[in-house]
């Protein structure tokens, strides 16, 4: 036989079987990274969410607020509802169209009388829900008025 063949043959039977396990570890990498991306996408998408309806919560407090303070200190000069009711304010924006942006949210508003130095100031605090279960925000704010 010719050496330069006997050559060939020796380099061929080392190399046998290098291909496969070269192979079974790009595709475990890949695989690998594709189940590193397809969480990252999971945990975006359940991050906005969650933002969104902490958003949606927030507008369903300060709209809380805004038809408490009509109430509490009506625009017409008139005497306004008494501060000693508990709830000052609830409402369940569900029971209103589902077309509006605030479907699904409920709010609560608290009020408080403060007297300093004989004057009276009123503390109405608001919490806006939104969403249920682990899909569920609540914020809350509040303002204090004279």
């Amino acid at each position: 036989m010719c050496p330069e063949r006997i050559l060939n043959a020796r380099i061929t039977a080392r190399q046998s079987g290098f291909g496969l396990p070269m192979a079974v570890f790009v595709i475990t990498v890949l695989a690998l990274v594709i189940a590193a991306m397809a969480q990252l996408q999971q945990s975006s998408s359940e991050g906005s969410s969650l933002q969104l309806q902490s958003q949606r919560a927030f507008y369903a407090a300060e709209s809380g607020l805004q038809l408490s303070l009509n109430l509490l200190l009506p625009p017409d000069g008139s005497a306004g509802r008494s501060c000693a009711s508990v709830p000052f304010y609830a409402h369940d924006f569900s029971s209103t169209n589902s077309l509006y942006g605030l479907s699904n949210c409920s709010v609560r508003v608290e009020c408080q009388p403060v007297t300093v130095d004989s004057e009276v100031y009123f503390t109405l605090t608001s919490t806006g829900t939104c969403g249920s279960g682990t899909d569920s925000a609540q914020r809350t704010t509040e303002v204090r008025v004279k």
